[in-house]
């Protein structure tokens, strides 16, 4: 069944192109007759009435903007250009997302500076279709930390969403991780534990999705020795789904949170990533607070560390 009815107005849409429908869509808009017109950062533009399409240098990707977004996007762009229906068929299309599940994910992974945050997000068929409603989206493609803090607020505030969220910060990541000898080993951990507590909230939830690892069994085994019995999923881009979504815009919302008070509090502003800013932060911390200060806001086993100290001791 579909529920195209359940989708609000779309008046954006955004979806990546490849250089060959990058080119058919701008015959498509000629075709049309949609005037074309300057804009910043993109290969095209054009315009028709109240709809706008921008085609992005960065992608390539498309942004469609107006009133009859939606129906430009069923009738034009999904069987014209890209191929595939999508829009109000996600039911059909990928119906696991919408039984109750759990999604688990993580932030902070390759960030130098910060704590590692796992999140899980319980959802079933009417969570799905609210959360997809409000936005929620995987937070990689999310820019802004206020859009992330609004969405995490909107899932929280979603009648049945049961969600948990583990941090490991800074000091008890570099003990973990001398204990596991591995970050996959750890990551494994942090998933089992964050499933385990929300099965003490959702006790006969039936399956979880989790990001695929390098090797499926290290998931497993975590699983196993915790004496957990569910059935686990691992898939590459799991972020497409609508539980893994939310639960990595509860753990991007914790870190950068985490983030901006540890700044605050030190009176050093501390960068994400692992760019030059990152490794200048780091380096400022240990010159003003010592050698020691660096475990507790920096992952230690990252080659950064070699860069940091590099010339400092």
């Amino acid at each position: 069944m579909v529920y195209a009815a359940e989708i609000t107005t779309m008046t954006s849409h955004t979806a990546a192109l490849n250089v060959d429908q990058a080119k058919k869509l701008r015959t498509l808009l000629t075709e049309l007759g949609f005037e074309f017109i300057d804009k910043e950062y993109t290969l095209y533009a054009a315009r028709k009435g109240k709809l706008n399409v921008s085609v992005y240098q960065k992608g390539p990707k498309v942004l469609i903007q107006g009133k009859v977004t939606k129906d430009f996007v069923e009738f034009q762009l999904e069987p014209l250009i890209l191929g595939e229906a999508k829009l109000g068929y996600e039911e059909i299309n990928d119906p696991q997302m919408f039984e109750p599940h759990f999604g688990i994910d993580e932030s902070g992974k390759g960030d130098y500076l910060g704590p590692l945050v796992i999140a899980g997000v319980f959802t079933d068929r009417g969570i799905c279709h609210a959360l997809m409603k409000a936005g929620v989206m995987d937070s990689k493609k999310i820019n802004t930390p206020a859009k992330i803090r609004n969405l995490a607020a909107v899932i929280r505030a979603t009648p049945g969403v049961r969600h948990h969220v583990v941090t490991i910060a800074p000091l008890r990541y570099n003990s973990l991780y001398q204990d596991f000898g591995n970050l996959n080993k750890m990551l494994a951990w942090g998933h089992a534990t964050v499933i385990e507590q929300l099965l003490l909230k959702v006790p006969h939830c039936p399956r979880a999705l989790s990001d695929q690892f390098a090797k499926e069994f290290v998931l497993e085994r975590a699983l196993a020795a915790k004496k957990i019995n569910i059935v686990i999923d691992q898939r590459t881009k799991g972020e497409s789904d609508i539980a893994v979504a939310a639960a990595s815009i509860l753990a991007r919302e914790t870190f950068i949170d985490w983030m901006d008070k540890t700044s605050a509090a030190g009176g050093i502003e501390l960068p994400l990533g692992a760019s030059r800013a990152v490794i200048e932060a780091a380096r400022k911390i240990v010159e003003l607070k010592g050698e020691q200060a660096l475990g507790s806001v920096a992952k230690l086993h990252f080659k950064s560390t070699d860069q940091v100290l590099d010339g400092l001791i």
